[in-house]
């Protein structure tokens, strides 16, 4: 996004200009009632954190009524911008209505209600189970922020990738900077317009821009980072974090693999798979990257992408309303240079119009492990097949690889479903579908290997942002410590036989309701000696 000297409606709002990306940066930082930077970023970025900082440590963030209220009020952001966000969409990427709303907009509006409903839960102590040396203490796990968190938003999806993870932080009680993505300069915009009107802005601060900045950013100390983007960036932000020792999560991407078997119904397969790939233009971090069938199930999925594909998209994709655009040139460079390196495998598709920034859907066959489509991950509408002979060399050729973020199969054999899932490793899967494992809340997203680490949604979210500590809490009763003294020196033989015996650990019952159970029989005893007492006394009369 290009540098703005533009003042932002609240006062009390930093608002840095800093032109990033998954790969660029620019160098203006705009400070409401500063001066522009003049180069010095390190400055300002270390004001801005220090600010983040000042107010988390005020214990502003940590109350459960401060976080319901920033979340209730993000819930009544969304609701009542759902145009706006969907006309910021339109302009970054060409977004359809439909995929705008499906994929961002309500998809944010229905993970924070999930959020705000269970906050409650979420946020109390849990009590683990405990065992027999520790049956008359407390253990407890309590949900602590970790504090400052850095969250740095992609292109692609440039609400949902932003702010789905802003409302796990906020949920933890977490102070957030949020770092939106500069190519996508509507949707940058937007945030910057309008968050601040909604939401505390001295707990969420935005900081806008790319490389120069984004790296000085970077040298301040977090308490956490969370990045959505390219693996190569991703290793940058990694190596940043490791020099504070700071926790993250990289939502990478990667090449995700499609296996489809012989057995299931190929139109519908066909048009799973073709959506999958097709939304956003192909510029999804979990959409199908390359196809693995036999021969014969390549010529039977080609016959029926071309019935799918003129269903979807018309005679002309071009003029259609409903397929994306690319985001910008240098993108769509990258993907005419792939097609153009594989003309003699275009099965379908393979058009171009670089005024437009558009790439017609296009399918490769018979294309082969060493073919330059087949060397990174793809981000765009290009969907190569690879002819394998069986679902052996199919596992193979995937372990072979880098893991991928999502591996999808198509089959109706439950074994071999099977087989797959426990052969290979990948951030997540999904069987006879693709993209619709994103809507269970109660699945972690997340990668694996060169994909990424860590997750969230749903609970996950929560769970990311919030650090487990972990709490023993004991009293004074005269028992407990009689049973703890044996630890005390002098140490005898006896001494370690009665503890090692009291830690051993045993596969039997729970002893969660142990300490309830002598309390009810110590009272069932008094009541009776009590009743027997009583009777005694009125026999003597």
């Amino acid at each position: 996004m290009p540098a703005s000297s533009e003042q932002h409606a609240a006062s009390d709002v930093i608002v840095i200009d800093i032109e990033s990306a998954n790969e660029n940066i620019d160098t203006t930082i705009n400070m409401d009632n500063h001066n522009t930077m003049n180069g010095n970023g390190y400055y300002f970025c270390s004001q801005i954190v220090n600010k983040a900082r000042d107010t988390f440590d005020s214990g502003v963030t940590k109350p459960i009524e401060w976080r319901r209220k920033q979340l209730k009020n993000l819930l009544r952001m969304y609701e009542e911008n759902r145009n706006a966000m969907v006309d910021a969409l339109v302009k970054d990427l060409r977004r359809s209505k439909m995929e705008a709303i499906l994929l961002e907009v309500d998809y944010l509006i229905n993970d924070i209600r999930n959020t705000i409903y269970n906050l409650d839960d979420w946020v109390a102590p849990v009590k683990p189970p405990k065992g027999l040396v520790n049956m008359l203490d407390d253990v407890v796990i309590y949900n602590d922020p970790y504090g400052v968190v850095l969250i740095i938003g992609a292109w692609n999806y440039p609400l949902q990738l932003l702010l789905l993870p802003l409302a796990g932080a906020i949920a933890a009680g977490n102070a957030v900077i949020l770092k939106p993505s500069e190519l996508a300069e509507a949707s940058a915009k937007f945030m910057v317009e309008t968050l601040p009107k909604y939401v505390d802005s001295d707990a969420v601060l935005l900081v806008e821009g790319g490389p120069e900045e984004t790296s000085e950013l970077l040298k301040q100390r977090f308490d956490y980072i969370f990045y959505t983007g390219g693996t190569s960036v991703g290793r940058i932000v990694y190596a940043a974090a490791t020099k504070n020792l700071t926790p993250v999560t990289l939502e990478l991407g990667g090449k995700s693999p499609v296996y489809i078997d012989n057995t299931v119904d190929i139109e519908v397969t066909a048009k799973r798979i073709l959506w999958g790939k097709f939304i956003n233009a192909g510029q999804t971090c979990i959409a199908p990257d390359y196809i693995l069938c036999s021969r014969s199930v390549q010529d039977k999925f080609v016959d029926a992408a071309k019935n799918v594909l003129r269903e979807f998209y018309g005679e002309d994709p071009q003029k259609s309303p409903d397929l994306c655009r690319i985001i910008n040139n240098r993108h769509f460079s990258r993907l005419q240079a792939l097609i153009d390196a594989s003309k003699d495998k275009v099965a379908i598709g393979g058009r171009y119009d670089a005024q437009d920034k558009y790439i017609s859907p296009t399918v490769l066959a018979n294309v082969s492990a060493n073919d330059v489509i087949m060397k990174d991950e793809i981000f765009g509408p290009i969907l190569p097949i690879v002819p394998v002979e069986n679902a052996y060399e199919a596992i193979k050729f995937i372990n072979e690889r880098e893991k991928p973020l999502v591996l999808y199969a198509f089959t109706t054999d439950e074994q071999l479903a099977k087989r797959i899932a426990e052969n290979t490793s990948s951030g997540g899967m999904c069987i006879n579908d693709t993209v619709m494992q994103m809507g269970v809340d109660t699945l972690p997203f997340g990668g694996v290997g060169s994909s990424g680490m860590g997750a969230y949604h749903g609970k996950a979210s929560f769970d990311t942002f919030t650090h487990k500590k972990s709490c023993l809490i004991r009293n004074f009763a005269a028992i407990g410590e009689k049973l703890g003294s044996g630890r005390y020196p002098p140490y005898t033989d006896g001494k370690l036989s009665f503890i090692t015996t009291l830690m051993r650990k045993r596969n039997g019952p729970s002893l969660k309701y142990l300490p309830h159970l002598i309390a009810f029989a110590l009272g069932a005893g008094v009541a009776y000696g009590i009743a027997t007492w009583q009777k005694m006394s009125s026999e003597q009369i």
